[in-house]
């Protein structure tokens, strides 16, 4: 599955993944949108697992996306990157992108699976199941162990941080943060081996 994911990467020209990137993420937000329309008993309900001013969002939720940049790239210092490689997938996704251009993915991007999964799935079915599925939407990584099990303990580590504060800015913080960071490093390597 993973080889043929990057392979049809590969013959995918920038416009293509940019829409299929999108899609994906607005097909999410649908989900979120229906699923939450559904199990919510009120907007109230809903509105209730939101709060912009805490300062949870910055110290628990940038603490967290901190201490994950940091274990990744000791990681990366010391995992052969055969068993970090998804193909060249996320390389595709953002070596291209300007700075603003990432940072709105990422925004996008967080936003959407979270509000979907620890918003909506975790809520009403608990942490087990909302991580299991994220996951498992992550199925690219099932051949290389390593990224399945940094996916794994990442969705398990943004429920917590979601059950602990009650917060869904905090997990959405978080997961912008670790995300942006990776994609910036994306780009600033493709961008040197092109100085080369």
């Amino acid at each position: 599955m993973s080889n043929r994911q990057a392979d049809i990467i590969k013959t995918m020209n920038e416009r293509e993944i940019l829409f299929h990137l999108y899609l994906t993420q607005i097909i999410l937000l649908i989900a979120a949108m229906i699923l939450g329309f559904i199990l919510f008993d009120s907007f109230t309900d809903f509105n209730n697992i939101w709060n912009i001013f805490s300062f949870d969002i910055l110290l628990v939720g940038g603490s967290v996306g901190i201490i994950v940049l940091i274990l990744e790239f000791i990681m990366m210092k010391f995992v052969p990157k055969r068993l970090y490689d998804d193909g060249g997938i996320n390389e595709r996704l953002f070596q291209h992108r300007n700075v603003f251009h990432l940072f709105f993915l990422c925004s996008f991007i967080a936003f959407t699976e979270e509000i979907l999964f620890r918003g909506v799935i975790q809520t009403h079915f608990g942490i087990i199941i909302a991580s299991s599925i994220f996951a498992l939407m992550h199925i690219r990584y099932l051949y290389r162990w390593v990224l399945l099990l940094t996916v794994i303990c990442l969705s398990f580590l943004l429920g917590y941080i979601y059950d602990m504060t009650e917060n869904l800015w905090v997990s959405i913080f978080a997961h912008f943060i670790i995300d942006f960071v990776l994609a910036l490093k994306i780009r600033y390597d493709f961008k040197k081996s092109m100085k080369k």
